[in-house]
């Protein structure tokens, strides 16, 4: 089985994360959880970065505010893909450094980014990548995707009446 880190630089950052912890739980998908500061305990970082594909991680959803370096510095140390998700920090600005602190990475070590406080992206992507070679989730991603398509469909209807 399949499994996603959901990782974060403090706890004030669990109010975000927990849209992709919840996609993700509703996918079936195992979900491991922690608070990794890449500032604040680089040492933990280093070795849940070098791991995880050994513990049976499949992809790392990295949230982190202000200068954002826990994705980056992951997807540097990790083989496997990471997603990060920008928090807007109360020591941020407006969220933008957290944006470009993800999304700037150099050649060779990338991150796939969503949007600002995005994190049900990321379990949605997550879910997907995932589901590139897992039936099971696959199907569970197009009935998710077909309910989104549902809701627009009598969201449109409710408006004409």
């Amino acid at each position: 089985m399949s499994k996603v880190a959901v990782i974060m630089g403090s706890t004030s950052d669990l109010p975000v994360m927990q849209d992709a912890i919840d996609i993700l739980k509703g996918f079936d998908i195992e979900v491991e959880v922690d608070i990794v500061s890449a500032h604040r305990t680089p040492e933990k970082m280093y070795d849940f970065g070098k791991n995880a594909h050994e513990r049976g991680i499949s992809v790392i959803i990295a949230g982190a505010g202000g200068a954002a370096h826990l994705p980056g510095m992951v997807a540097s140390l990790s083989p496997l893909p990471v997603i990060g998700v920008p928090v807007k920090s109360s020591n941020s600005i407006d969220g933008w450094d957290s944006v470009l602190s993800i999304l700037q990475m150099p050649g060779g070590v990338p991150v796939a980014t969503v949007a600002l406080n995005g994190a049900k992206n990321a379990g949605i992507l997550a879910a997907q990548i995932i589901g590139s070679s897992d039936k099971c989730v696959q199907d569970k991603v197009l009935v998710y995707k077909e309910g989104l398509k549902t809701k627009v469909i009598e969201g449109a209807q409710n408006i004409k009446k």
